[in-house]
């Protein structure tokens, strides 16, 4: 009866609009007054002990440092240095602007941010020479999701501190993954685009390359300081996003010039905006945590799910079915938060590995943040582009299903998570 009514009442209030923070927070206590005998005179303290940790510290650095890189023009030397590399191949434009995505993503950690600053300079060029409208649309807007998967990453940070493992694996864990599934989406572009009767062209001369990639050096560097750092041993995950945030604004204001002090306040702003909503459904979700773990709900799940016989193959099916439907309505974020109480302490019990499930965790979150009603990346394509919401979730159609493919992939291969990780770290 109390885990009916726990989420009867949070889906409940969701569905009749209520932020996902507040309902977190609202039906946990609601259950904890009707069903429990748990004390509420110690929510604050709990609150407290949640959110006091130095992993979290990472999340605001991370996100500053890919505002301020977002906010220049980090973006076109990428593109520029991408077409270099590939735009004289078949489906050239729209490969250079999945590959930029790529890069971008690695360097922002941000997968609206990498189809704004992607989207807003390649949707137009892309349809200009050519393409049809939907290949720049649906490659640059499900390539842009990659941001949560390829490091450094704020959602990984967020599973990181929830599901109690090292950020720095995680992070070595979705650098295969996203790789593997932006190579699919780019072989995918230049198959369609052969059908479509696109030539290759004369490829750029090396020295044009190099020239190329040295304008793009300073923003690529980042990827070094960040993955180099931690792996290195020079930083922990959290001071290599301070040291992230650092470097993006001395190459914005002083290299490349980009911004200016006057812009660092609202870049702040913004920065600040975004942290404070990621900490607030945090803060609910220690809360809702606590309540499941009190009232032994997961070990409850568990045992039945065991004494029914469901073994790894069946578990990990019904977890991408629900992590599918959740990130349809939710952001990335709060389906942490609210799953991985819930269903880790399974995934242990059956033999998955923490670091593996959260891998194949966000690559749903991915495949979320392009479908209907509440993809995030569809409303930031459509606003760019003028398109409606029903071709643009039309363009991202034949992308998304390559993505489905790589989930299927990541989700019974763990070996495409964990051998880069199990390399650098040992098993």
């Amino acid at each position: 009866m109390t885990i009916a009514f726990l989420f009867i009442a949070l889906f409940g209030l969701m569905l009749i609009g209520v932020p996902v923070a507040i309902s977190l927070g609202a039906s946990t206590v609601l259950t904890m007054i009707l069903f429990t005998d748990l004390e509420l005179a110690g929510i604050p303290q709990l609150i407290f002990d949640g959110i006091n940790k130095f992993s979290l510290m990472a999340i605001p650095m991370f996100i500053l440092a890919g505002n301020l890189l977002s906010k220049g023009g980090s973006a076109k030397r990428i593109i520029e240095f991408a077409k270099s590399m590939v735009g004289h191949l078949p489906g050239g434009l729209p490969m250079s602007a999945i590959f930029a995505c790529i890069i971008f993503a690695a360097v922002s950690g941000s997968s609206p941010a990498t189809v704004v600053a992607i989207g807003s300079i390649m949707f137009v060029a892309i349809k200009e020479a050519g393409y049809p409208a939907t290949y720049a649309v649906g490659g640059i807007s499900t390539a842009g999701s990659l941001g949560i998967l390829i490091p450094p990453s704020v959602v990984m940070i967020v599973y990181g501190v929830t599901a109690e493992v090292s950020i720095g694996k995680l992070f070595m864990a979705g650098v295969v993954p996203g790789v593997m599934l932006g190579a699919m989406m780019i072989a995918q572009t230049y198959i369609g685009a052969r059908k479509l009767g696109f030539k290759a062209t004369t490829p750029e001369p090396m020295s044009e390359r190099i020239k190329k990639f040295g304008k793009a050096f300073w923003a690529l560097l980042i990827i070094v300081v960040v993955i180099g750092g931690i792996y290195g041993g020079i930083f922990t995950p959290t001071e290599a996003a301070a040291a992230s945030a650092v470097y993006a604004l001395v190459i914005s204001l002083f290299v490349y010039k980009d911004i200016k002090v006057k812009d660092i306040w609202a870049i702040c702003l913004d920065s600040a905006m975004t942290t404070a909503m990621i900490f607030f459904i945090i803060t609910n979700a220690v809360v809702f945590a606590y309540l499941l773990t009190s009232e032994q709900i997961p070990q409850a799940i568990a045992d039945a799910m065991l004494s029914a016989n469901i073994g790894k193959i069946t578990f990990l099916i019904i977890v991408n079915i629900l992590l599918f439907i959740m990130g349809q309505f939710m952001e990335p974020s709060s389906v942490v938060m609210i799953m991985v109480p819930l269903l880790l302490p399974i995934a242990t019990m059956l033999g998955i590995d923490p670091i593996h499930f959260g891998i194949v965790l966000i690559v749903n979150m991915e495949i979320g943040m392009i479908t209907p009603p509440v993809g995030l990346n569809l409303f930031v394509a459509s606003g760019l582009t003028g398109m409606s919401l029903k071709d643009v979730i039309m363009s991202c159609l034949p992308w998304t299903l390559t993505l489905f493919v790589g989930l299927i992939l990541v989700t019974y291969i763990p070996e495409i998570s964990l051998w880069l990780p199990n390399l650098m770290y040992g098993n």
